[in-house]
């Protein structure tokens, strides 16, 4: 990481024939690319770190593609010569997602869906002309062959995993046919493959979109199957049928002729069906294999997402026994198998979270139980050795960049969470009162400060659960020093 800083700030240079005052790593997400955010005087650029060189191409070729016509996607400034590292267009920090959440379901947040879907329409189809598919990096159309992909990577990632019974040569027929339904839609554009409230950046009140990479030749009812049914939005029933009459229209008015509303509508269903399977898959993979927390957290979402629309919903084709596991998959018991227990006013459960440094000692517990977890941070990479960091602690910004971008820190406490959770769903259960988490490190200042403060944000976002965060080393604590130290 420390390389790639180095390589952006040399791009940048040759970009801008100036220095960059700060490159700060942004938070990553679900893929392995790698934002960065540059400070240089009053302007601020993206920087992209992706040692996928294809994708990097992809992206870059389609958005030059889409501002030479006029649509909104940042523009890209600069490549390196092994093209691992872009510059961008800085869009901004708000997404439509985080407004959504920030100022509820209000008239204005209905009105920047609606501005989002009329700009979609306009990318989907305007975007299409001339576009050189060639470029894609996966199939050049999403076919029946990627319909199929995508219902496989449901089943192997999701369904698999709950390990109930079902035929699987009828499973297999099932998706063989609404494949080849799904594959026959009258207009196919543009698509983006990934469009949710996430990847649309709000900007003085405009939209511009971002992560278009896997983008490919699809039907238009997919891409707005992806954002009305985004799990995480969770839009009632009226605001998806109003948007999506709102989209039918602006298309109509791109194409200067009316849709078959009815054809269109029952295509749109099987779409959505697809996409929150897709959904499944994904968060399945990156949840219960990869084992990162906010894609299991969102697995009940999905759920709950699915569950509605089988009780709601029709798609124009009969799939037997995929209808038959569906409504499985959607029983209460499952959802309620991926949902962690909440902590409420009554739950007698406290946890207490302590950062402390080993010259001094570790912490007692003076509960009448005793116990607990001590981890031992010092097999990561301390701060602390260099001068800028010596006089800041793991709650400064720097010093978080500094633990995120060149340590195993996120893998180091991703491991401890899978090990806590497990006794905080089993305390909360049995209602007891107390349990101590203890991080240490030479001088209680920078990793275990981090961690302390880390692991008190993932119990308290997942189980709602009362922390009380003490870091002794600031409170000086001045225990018996341990024996050796």
């Amino acid at each position: 990481m420390e390389e790639a800083i180095k390589n952006i700030h040399a791009l940048f240079f040759s970009f801008k024939k100036c220095k960059a005052q700060r490159v700060e790593k942004l938070p990553q997400s679900g893929s392995d690319r790698i934002y960065f955010r540059i400070y240089s005087q009053q302007e601020t650029f993206i920087a992209t770190y992706n040692l996928n060189v294809k994708e990097n191409k992809t992206f870059i070729h389609f958005s030059k593609h889409f501002k030479n016509k006029q649509l909104p996607v940042p523009e890209i400034y600069c490549v390196n010569d092994d093209y691992t590292i872009y510059i961008q267009e800085d869009l901004g920090t708000e997404s439509l997602l985080n407004i959504l959440e920030a100022k509820g379901y209000t008239n204005e947040v209905y009105v920047l869906f609606e501005k989002s879907l009329k700009a979609l329409a306009a990318i989907q189809i305007k975007g299409d002309e001339g576009l050189n598919y060639d470029w894609c990096l996966t199939a050049k159309e999403f076919g029946k062959q990627a319909i199929l992909s995508d219902l496989l990577y449901f089943k192997y990632y999701f369904l698999d995993t709950l390990q109930l019974p079902y035929d699987k040569q009828a499973m297999l027929d099932d998706f063989e046919a609404l494949s080849t339904y799904l594959t026959f839609t009258e207009h196919k554009h543009f698509m983006f493959r990934d469009f949710q409230s996430r990847n649309i950046i709000i900007n003085n009140n405009e939209v511009h979109f971002i992560d278009y990479q896997g983008g490919m030749k699809g039907a238009l009812q997919y891409d707005v199957a992806s954002l009305l049914w985004q799990a995480k939005a969770d839009l009632s029933e009226e605001w998806k049928n109003n948007l999506l009459k709102y989209y039918m229209d602006e298309v109509d008015k791109l194409f200067n002729k009316k849709l078959d509303r009815t054809t269109f509508v029952s295509q749109y269903n099987g779409y959505v069906l697809i996409r929150l399977l897709q959904v499944l898959g994904a968060y399945g993979f990156r949840g219960l294999f990869e084992r990162k927390a906010h894609f299991l957290s969102s697995i009940p979402l999905a759920l709950r997402n699915l569950k509605f629309f089988i009780e709601h919903k029709r798609v124009g084709i009969i799939t037997p026994e995929f209808d038959r596991m569906l409504k499985l998959m959607v029983k209460d018991e499952m959802i309620e198998r991926f949902t962690p227990p909440q902590a409420n006013d009554a739950t007698p459960l406290v946890i207490e979270i302590n950062s402390f440094s080993y010259k001094k000692s570790i912490p007692n517990d003076e509960t009448a139980n005793g116990g607990g977890f001590v981890f031992d941070m010092r097999g990561i990479l301390n701060p602390g050795r260099f001068d800028e960091y010596k006089s800041l602690t793991g709650k400064d910004k720097q010093v978080q960049d500094f633990l995120e971008q060149r340590t195993h820190m996120n893998k180091f406490l991703n491991s401890v969470w899978d090990l806590i959770d497990i006794t905080v769903e089993d305390y909360l259960k049995r209602e007891f009162k107390h349990l101590q988490i203890n991080f240490g490190c030479t001088g209680g200042q920078h990793r275990s400060v981090y961690a302390a403060e880390q692991t008190a944000r993932h119990l308290r976002n997942k189980y709602k659960i009362k922390v009380v965060l003490h870091h002794l080393n600031e409170e000086n604590w001045n225990p018996q020093p341990l024996k050796g130290s």
